[in-house]
């Protein structure tokens, strides 16, 4: 039979788990990232097999965990070449011929599998499903097959995680250091777009974060603050999920309890840190939200990399219109204003 669920994937009590990769080794976001965290000796043998080639478009690569099962495999599905690459529906349609002899090869009696090739790979839902059923159809009679149609991913706080927790280093700490601080100062947690920022202003301050910052939709971005993130998820926050969120959806991101005293230990043991939080405080201070860090930020931003925008308010009204389409239209003349002189009145400017 083949019948449409919902749910979380990776809890279904079934023989078989579907995982969608590529075949360079990269489970980096999304359902990949979800399986990743949950097997972490999956992910192992995975990228091991990328190194040996024997990752394939429309091929599957069979793990089976040591654990007692469910699930008896985790099948990882290639549904496209490159982690940046689209997924392509010939792609989609040779995997699920090679999936319905490995389902019969195996004896699998159930198998639950994501919307192959759709969200991050781009495919359209309803043109991957009736490929599903066109491919799986003659092994259902045997297999109870379970799909699942895009639908977002569980709760942040919900998702499995057995990855030993990354250690603590001076970017982790001084990271949870800054959200903690960040949510005493305003009562309640930073989103992703305050988090980037945040980070910024921190690494301005003086702070070694080993991040390079670049300008992006929401402002000034690091991608090495969004990797940290990840690994930290489940460990030491929780909020960032497997990364698959659309910016203006994505949780909060807060500092769990039980690190809480761990972030405390280390800015009692790096007082200086402790003083580049405090001083981005203080900097922020009147700017406390998603909009008003993307806007200091950006404004920030254009006035350190244009002289003139630096020394001239109308030049740093054109350079924030100029950034795209989208700051134009959110942030008014007068808040461009309002960041440009608070900027000039502050010690910001002069971190560069």
């Amino acid at each position: 039979m083949i019948r449409n669920v919902t749910g979380d994937l990776l809890r279904q009590d079934a023989d078989a788990l579907v995982n969608t990769v590529n075949t360079v080794g990269i489970m980096g976001k999304g359902i990949a990232l979800q399986f990743k965290r949950a097997w972490p000796q999956m992910f192992e043998d995975y990228v091991a097999a990328c190194e040996r080639g024997e990752v394939q478009l429309g091929s599957m690569h069979v793990w089976t965990p040591d654990a007692l099962p469910p699930p008896r495999y985790i099948i990882n599905f290639p549904t496209k070449q490159h982690w940046r690459s689209r997924s392509r529906l010939s792609d989609i349609e040779t995997g699920l011929q090679d999936l319905a002899r490995t389902i019969a090869d195996l004896n699998i009696t159930s198998i639950a599998l994501p919307p192959l090739g759709c969200g991050n790979g781009g495919l359209d839902w309803a043109d991957v499903e009736p490929l599903i059923h066109s491919y799986l159809g003659p092994v259902a009679h045997k297999t109870d097959v379970r799909i699942f149609a895009p639908a977002g991913a569980p709760e942040p706080q919900k998702m499995v995680n057995r990855e030993k927790p990354p250690p603590l280093n001076s970017t982790r700490s001084a990271m949870l250091a800054l959200i903690h601080a960040y949510v005493q100062f305003t009562f309640g947690p930073p989103s992703l777009i305050e988090v980037q920022k945040l980070a910024y202003f921190l690494q301005l301050s003086g702070e070694d974060l080993n991040m390079e910052f670049r300008p992006h939709i929401y402002g000034p971005y690091a991608d090495a603050l969004r990797r940290a993130l990840s690994a930290m998820e489940g460990h030491y926050i929780t909020g960032f999920g497997d990364g698959s969120a659309r910016v203006a959806d994505a949780a909060p991101i807060e500092v769990l309890p039980e690190a809480v005293s761990q972030v405390e230990s280390y800015i009692a043991e790096h007082p200086e840190t402790a003083a580049r939080i405090a001083s981005v405080m203080d900097e922020i201070a009147g700017f406390e939200s998603a909009y008003g860090l993307e806007l200091l930020a950006s404004v920030h931003w254009v006035m350190t990399h244009d002289a003139e925008a630096r020394s001239s308010l109308e030049a740093a009204h054109t350079a924030v219109r100029r950034w795209s389409q989208r700051k134009s239209t959110l942030f008014t003349p007068s808040h461009v204003e309002r960041a440009w002189r608070s900027l000039h009145e502050r010690r910001l400017l002069q971190a560069i």
